[in-house]
Order: C-alpha cells, then sequence, then structure tokens
C-alpha cells in the first residue's frame, strides 16, 4: 500500500558510487521543505564502499529505505520503472549517484512546478558542471542549461504547430534523469520509463511531449554533476550515448570529415579562450588543460561518428566501442 502522505519519493541508483554518496546524502538532510518525503536507494552491485555508507545513513534517518538488486538486473530505464513502482511519494524524485543538490530548496524547487498544472508530468532540474571538470564538458554542460531559460524563471515545453523543425522537437523534447522528477501515477500508468538499456531519460522526454503533456525546466531544483571521465573512456561514453539515440529511433547524423575537423578545431579554440580566462582552474591547470582539452574534442567526435556509422545488429563492434559494455555498470 502506498502511504498517501509522503509527497516525494528521491531515488539514487548506485553503483560504485562512493565518492559523492556521503555528499549526497547529507545534502538531502538538510533540505527545507513542509512535506514528508522519504529516499529510496537501489544499488546493482556495488563492490566499493558504496553499501556501507548507505547502511551508514539508513541507521541515523527512518526516511531511508535500501533495495539491493543483482547487476545482471540493472538497466536504465528498468530500474528507474522499477524504482517508481517501488515509490511511496506523489512525486518521483530521479538523481544520480554522481549529482550534488546545491542547497537546501533543492527538492522543493524540484517539486513546486507541478503545481502549476495538472498537465505537467516531468520536471528537469539544473546541472552545474563541477569546477575542475576538463572544459569541454564544463562549458557543454553550461551551454545546454542556459539554453533553456533564466536561473529566475521556470519554463514550460509543449508540442504545437509552432514545431516545425527537428531542432526545435530536440529542445523542447530535451530531458535528463541525472535530475529529474515526474508523477508516480503516469511512471506507473501511461508514461512509464521504457526497458532500454540508454538514452532511458531523452525517450521518457518525447513520450511525454508526444502524448500531448508538459515538461518543466526548473533551473533552481539545481544540482552539481559532471560525469567524471577519463580521455581513455570519453570516446565510448560518447559512442554509447549517440548509439542509444539511434536505437530508440532518434536520428544521429553523420558529420563529414571535413566536417569533424572543423568542428575539432573551432570547439577547442573556443574552449581554450574559455580556459583561460576561467578563474576555477588553477593557472597550472590552465596550462594543463589548453593542451588536453583538444583531445577530448577528438575523441568525442570520434565516438559520434562511429555510433552513426556503425550497423546496430553488429554486437561484435559495439561491445569494442562500447563503454557500457567495458564498464557492465551504471551511470
Amino acid at each position: 500500500m502506498k502511504d498517501t502522505k509522503l509527497k516525494a519519493t528521491i531515488v539514487i541508483p548506485t553503483y560504485n558510487g562512493q565518492d559523492h554518496l556521503r555528499a549526497i546524502f547529507v545534502a538531502i538532510f538538510k533540505q527545507k521543505v513542509d512535506f514528508d518525503y522519504e529516499v529510496l536507494v537501489i544499488d546493482s552491485g556495488s563492490t566499493d564502499n558504496t553499501v556501507d555508507i548507505i547502511k551508514k545513513f539508513e541507521s541515523k534517518h527512518e526516511n531511508i529505505r535500501f533495495i539491493e538488486i543483482p547487476n545482471s538486473e540493472y538497466g536504465h530505464g528498468k530500474t528507474r520503472d522499477y524504482a517508481a513502482h517501488e515509490a511511496r511519494g506523489e512525486i518521483v524524485v530521479y538523481i544520480s549517484h554522481d549529482a550534488i543538490p546545491a542547497h537546501p530548496r533543492w527538492l522543493y524547487e524540484m517539486v513546486k512546478p507541478f503545481e502549476l498544472n495538472e498537465k505537467i508530468v516531468g520536471v528537469m532540474g539544473k546541472q552545474v558542471p563541477r569546477p575542475k571538470c576538463f572544459p569541454l564538458l564544463k562549458y557543454e554542460i553550461r551551454s545546454t542549461f542556459r539554453n533553456f531559460g533564466p536561473d529566475f524563471g521556470t519554463t514550460i515545453f509543449y508540442k504545437d504547430d509552432f514545431v516545425k523543425k527537428k531542432e526545435t522537437y530536440d529542445s523542447i523534447s530535451f530531458y535528463s534523469d541525472s535530475n529529474s522528477a515526474a508523477r508516480r501515477s503516469y511512471l506507473t500508468g501511461i508514461l512509464p520509463y521504457k526497458h532500454v538499456n540508454y538514452a532511458e531519460d531523452q525517450v521518457l522526454g518525447r513520450d511525454i511531449i508526444d502524448a500531448g503533456y508538459f515538461k518543466v525546466y526548473a533551473p533552481r531544483a539545481s544540482v552539481i554533476h559532471s560525469n567524471d571521465l577519463k580521455l581513455s573512456e570519453y570516446r565510448h561514453r560518447m559512442f554509447d550515448e549517440a548509439l542509444a539515440l539511434r536505437k530508440n529511433g532518434i536520428q544521429v547524423r553523420r558529420p563529414s570529415r571535413k566536417a569533424i575537423v572543423k568542428m575539432i578545431i573551432t570547439g577547442s579554440l573556443k574552449d581554450g579562450i574559455r580556459t583561460i580566462m576561467d578563474t576555477e582552474y588553477s593557472p597550472k591547470r590552465k596550462v594543463y588543460w589548453f593542451i588536453l582539452n583538444p583531445f577530448f574534442h577528438i575523441e568525442k567526435w570520434r565516438g559520434i561518428y562511429a555510433a552513426a556509422t556503425i550497423k546496430l545488429n553488429d554486437s561484435k563492434a559495439i561491445g569494442e566501442h562500447s563503454l557500457e559494455s567495458k564498464r557492465n555498470t551504471t551511470k
């Protein structure tokens, strides 16, 4: 039986998330809200100290529920769908195991938009990159979320006859569940998470928009989040993201080699200027990133190009390119 007194369930899927999990729990239990909420943690076979950290906080807080599943049972869409059915709150709030709520009103700001209109089904919060993450990722995250609206506002996206271009549709349907929320009644009813291996959030965003409902961007519901990826991993991560879009029927255009070279040079130069001006980097780090960051641009486009050209039924080649396959882990 669901507990109707709970306004929200915060879901955290974990796998070897010890680096940021303590900070996430501390931030969650500092939230200033006037409603009851629970924290549902689903771990899929962590081999580091993740489980110990969870159990430590579970012993101190009655509103934590901890579920362990085998790693083989984990799926990006499948596990989030399972969490929605396990949740007791009216609103299901999802964050990654490396996304730290930025302030004590994060949960309030994540839940508040649902009061604006009953057609609002999904809310996406803002992501603020970690100050020391590599420049390409830092500036891409900032640019992406800046385009969704000002920090002092709340932006509602929906589909109507003004959507005439693919780029417009891609923008209004964009969704990231590293920091998101949705009505449980829809997740367990007409708009469930699809059981896909990757890009489950992009699929859900499109399902919400295509069904005629509203998606909201809530910038004040911000988290500190950027993936801690090595240069050796970045191409494979970009491959996974682009291939997942193709597998879910979302077009990924194959850029020409000439276009790729142009984008690498242009992107590297722009990032280089930003890096020099970036006060979050030390002088030594500025030099380090000025030299290394262009290689992240190269790896990015190597991954995207491979994903755009590979045959979707070539499992051997996909396994060679995929970071997901190499890690056999959650994000």
